[in-house]
């Protein structure tokens, strides 16, 4: 259940409902929505809201009042190795360390659960107002031997860590705010590193039977001094890993049989600061920073609109791109086809937005196929349908402590308002015009290669083959990443409130997923080896580069992927 989403005002920010009692007294008073009533300096101001059109991207992350935020700027250059990087080969000597817990180890890092209450009740810009508490408990004798954890920034989520061995740690995850369940994302930081030394990591409380851990996949790592001294982001790190199920005892107390992370690594540094991650972070911080950029850009201007679809449930901007020529007669061409992308329903798959930045790069473009792609068609891109989950580091659920992507169909617009507008949205598209193409990015935790989920037309048998067409066609772009044979054209029951099938029975006959791995490659020149945030963007570019040969007459054209400046 979620309640009213309340807003509280607490500073001079404009709020979409402030729950001050001055502010909503005179807002019943004053009887009208043009005007926005704020404390500033414990005195009502009255100041007229802005237009809707208009998109402020300096307005503050809001968070759940109970969520403590540091305030360190966390910031990651972006860096491809210069070659692939292999899976890990398995020996078989690898070790599963079964949980200790800190009646026998020692707590070094623990922070609240972050639930006060049961459901989301309001937020604030920066979270809770209390002094930011001391998270770690490691005896100061003994600092110079212990890491130093630290998650409560945006996108993170380690709630404990406990030092079972002199370099050896057993690390819980917090679960979906308001939930008890989905740990699968992990991203955290850690200081006091010692160079030349092997430490073991291992999280005890997954909850997927199946992992691509077991099949080659290596954690992230990200070194400080690394990218300061040597230009180095993310790469992949790790030794004697392993995914395996815990005994039996160790199961929560729902009764969720849980699984173990474990692996061993080498810091680069002494007293570095590092981070470790399940895929590439990419926060709603970078997508305001990266809308902020295109929509100061004239040229990108003259095309691509960024407009506010919504506010989430904490009051996070939902935003909804328009990319085609705003030549009037073109806009009232009601014969241009559309095309919806939407991404980052499940906020940990940060895959998905690699691969929507890689989309807008190609789209907003100056290259003579990005051109025809604006000319031809009506773009409408929702890029982080769930901001409010990729803040606090949730893998699959909104605050409302549900899965988006299963309520499609809800009539609950405040409860799901991304969502419900998402659906808004495309069926006033419809009306106006056909849409050839919807397709939602996401990541998935078991399966190598990016792929595509269809829905398969019962009867005609030519109905059934259409969906297949454009996959094949991606695969034939990206054969060194896209597979086929891995893509599933299906219309289950316990899928119908995805984004996939409602918009498929909206009328868009080519309605997908594309799903990316975490892990990398098993085809071609590629097999083997991760993927990279640049082999993610390339997706996006692929995307495009399939469009035009689904829709383009013309086969002939240049391999070219510009971005935008």
């Amino acid at each position: 259940m979620v309640s009213s989403a309340v807003r509280n005002c607490g500073t001079a920010h404009q709020c979409v409902s402030c729950s001050h009692s001055v502010c909503r007294d005179l807002s019943q008073k004053l009887r009208t929505t043009q005007l926005l009533v704020t404390i500033s300096g414990g005195r009502p101001v009255i100041s007229l809201r802005p237009p809707p059109e208009l998109v402020n991207f300096s307005c503050g992350i809001r968070w759940p009042i109970e969520c403590e935020v540091i305030s360190d700027i966390i910031h990651h250059i972006e860096w491809d190795p210069p070659e692939p990087e292999p899976f890990y080969q398995c020996t078989g000597y690898e070790r599963t360390p079964m949980p200790v817990g800190e009646e026998r180890g020692k707590v070094v890092f623990c922070i609240d659960h972050a639930a006060k209450h049961p459901y989301f009740t309001y937020s604030r810009i920066g979270g809770s107002r209390e002094p930011i508490k001391r998270a770690t408990f490691y005896d100061v004798s003994q600092s110079e031997l212990t890491l130093k954890f630290e998650s409560r920034f945006e996108s993170g989520n380690l709630q404990q860590a406990v030092q079972v061995g002199a370099y050896d740690y057993e690390l819980t995850l917090r679960t979906d705010m308001y939930t008890t369940k989905h740990t699968q994302w992990f991203y955290f930081r850690v200081r006091n590193t010692k160079a030349g030394v092997t430490y073991r990591f291992t999280i005890i409380n997954l909850m997927k039977r199946s992992s691509l851990y077991s099949q080659g996949m290596k954690p992230l790592l990200y070194s400080e001094r690394d990218a300061e001294e040597n230009g180095v982001g993310w790469k992949r790190a790790g030794s004697n890993i392993k995914y395996y199920q815990n005994c039996s005892q160790d199961n929560n107390s729902d009764g969720i049989t849980l699984y173990s992370l474990s692996w061993t690594l080498q810091f680069p540094y002494d007293s570095d600061t590092c981070y470790l991650a399940h895929c590439y972070p990419y926060t709603y911080s970078r997508l305001q920073r990266y809308l902020s950029r295109i929509t100061s850009n004239p040229t990108v201007r003259s095309y691509c609109k960024v407009r506010v679809l919504c506010q989430s449930l904490a009051g996070n901007a939902v935003y909804v791109i328009t990319v085609t020529p705003q030549d009037s007669n073109r806009m009232d061409d009601k014969t241009k086809k559309a095309v919806v992308v939407t991404a980052r329903v499940h906020p940990g798959e940060s895959n998905a937005s690699w691969m929507m930045e890689g989309f807008l790069n190609f789209l907003l473009g100056d290259s003579d196929d990005a051109q025809l792609l604006r000319d031809t068609f009506v773009f409408k891109v929702v890029p982080m349908l769930n901001p409010d989950g990729v803040v606090v580091g949730n893998y699959r659920c909104s605050l409302a402590g549900r899965d988006l992507n299963r309520n499609y169909r809800t009539l609950l617009r405040d409860s799901f308002p991304s969502v419900w507008h998402t659906r808004n949205m495309v069926e006033k598209l419809l009306a106006e015009r056909d849409v050839v193409l919807y397709c939602d990015f996401h990541g998935h935790s078991r399966k190598n290669d990016v792929f595509m989920y269809g829905c398969k037309n019962k009867g005609d048998s030519t109905l059934k083959l259409h969906a297949r067409v454009f996959p094949l066609m991606m695969s034939k772009n990206a054969s060194n990443k896209f597979s086929f044979n891995s893509c599933k054209f299906r219309v289950q029951k316990s899928k119908e409130g995805t984004g996939r099938i409602v918009m498929w029975r909206l009328g868009i006959k080519n309605s997908y997923t594309m799903e990316a791995t975490f892990g990398g490659s098993t085809l071609g020149d590629r097999r083997g080896t991760h993927f990279t945030t640049q082999d993610l963007k390339s997706l996006g570019f692929h995307l495009c580069d399939t469009l035009l040969d689904y829709c383009d007459p013309d086969p002939i054209k240049p391999e070219t992927y510009t971005e935008v400046n």
